[in-house]
């Protein structure tokens, strides 16, 4: 999986204020040295906690989430955060002495909108080095007594209560999928929600539509074909069976958009994330296809309004983007043809956390005739 050189963590559009605790010591001669070696010391703690202390980058490809940037990027994602922060605001009664459960707390920010919101206790869980300073986080901001932060994994922790009111999570991956933390969420829904408890998210439904990018996939994939004079076809096989995460121009769009799945997050069981889905993309004008994109949206229905938002191409961008999946064949589409097929998402056998795509699409135009499969891997 790539993404369009210049993008990554670009559409953040929001600042967040950040409180910070200093240690000081008092008494005694030595107060000026003895402060200085503290601050210092402290200081150097904090790093720690940011980085793990000897951690490498090697050791970020299992543990990326403990460093501060990807949260940073998540947090300014207003689309995501504020929906979050809106649902629980505006939705007390939902929370208003209940416990909840917030799987992947991260920094703890849904934790803390919880919190305020009412929330009797809130169980924060959060298996990277990211714990460690949500525990400081909490503290700083004066909810300890309300938030306790677990570090580990839900499927090896276990929790001071038996059972949960609400899960909160904000589980979702590129192409929705992407990373498998959903069956983490499915596992904490059947451990510890009492029966009627509430999930949130409890929709997600995932998109497909079609897009003219001539320009790009010429950049990106057919620039192999010749590299300064010499043949490299074999990196370029390689470069498309890797889906692209980036922003698409609503203007690229060539067909209407199809919904391949929706999820009861609430409901449906861990196998449900692997499926076959058909599809039948109609062009809204003549024009040319050169890929497939995908994006997904989320709703909250427990709330008095559901709330959710969208990922998609026309909508606001999410620090998620779109996925782009670029086609071998070059489709000539007359206004009212269609490009039909079948999309087939698995979870890969070797790496659950990884996603395997099939694609089988086929179109019988007056201008172009194709039919093909092809597979594509999210690494």
């Amino acid at each position: 999986m790539v993404r369009r050189k210049g993008n990554k963590g670009d559409k953040g559009s929001s600042s967040l204020d950040a409180q910070v605790t200093r240690m000081s010591f008092e008494d005694g001669d030595n107060k000026t040295e003895t402060s200085s070696v503290a601050e210092l010391t402290q200081e150097e703690s904090m790093v720690d906690v940011f980085t793990g202390s000897d951690q490498t980058s090697a050791d970020y490809y299992f543990d990326s989430y403990s460093h501060f940037g990807i949260h940073e990027e998540m947090l300014k994602d207003t689309v995501r955060t504020k929906t979050y922060q809106n649902v629980i605001y505006q939705n007390s009664f939902l929370f208003k002495d209940k416990v909840v459960l917030d799987v992947g707390a991260g920094t703890g920010i849904l934790s803390l909108f919880c919190a305020k919101g009412g929330a009797k206790h809130v169980y924060a869980v959060e298996c990277s080095h990211m714990a460690d300073m949500a525990q400081e986080i909490v503290k700083a901001n004066g909810y300890s007594d309300v938030i306790t932060v677990l570090k580990g994994k839900i499927e090896e922790i276990e929790l001071p209560v038996q059972n949960v009111d609400i899960i909160i999570s904000e589980w979702m991956g590129y192409f929705l999928l992407f990373e498998n933390m959903l069956n983490t969420v499915l596992y904490a829904r059947d451990k510890w929600l009492i029966p009627g408890g509430i999930v949130l998210p409890d929709k997600a439904s995932l998109y497909l539509t079609a897009i003219e990018d001539a320009d790009y996939k010429a950049e990106k994939i057919d620039f192999w074909e010749n590299v300064y004079g010499f043949d490299m076809t074999c990196i370029k096989k390689q470069a498309m069976l890797e889906p692209l995460v980036d922003t698409v121009d609503r203007n690229q769009i060539v067909t209407n958009c199809q919904s391949l799945k929706t999820m009861d997050i609430s409901k449906m069981k861990p196998g449900d994330a692997s499926f076959t889905a058909s599809f039948k993309l109609v062009a809204e004008r003549n024009d040319y296809i050169h890929a497939l994109v995908a994006y997904f949206d989320v709703a909250f229905t427990n709330c008095h309004k559901v709330t959710g938002f969208s990922t998609g191409p026309k909508s606001r961008a999410t620090h998620w983007k779109q996925t782009v999946l670029y086609l071998e064949d070059v489709i000539t589409i007359c206004e009212g043809e269609a490009l039909v097929g079948s999309m087939t998402i698995a979870q890969n056998s070797k790496n659950p956390r990884d996603v395997d795509i099939t694609l089988e699409y086929s179109i019988s135009g007056k201008r172009c005739q194709a039919q093909r499969k092809q597979f594509y891997k999210m690494r």
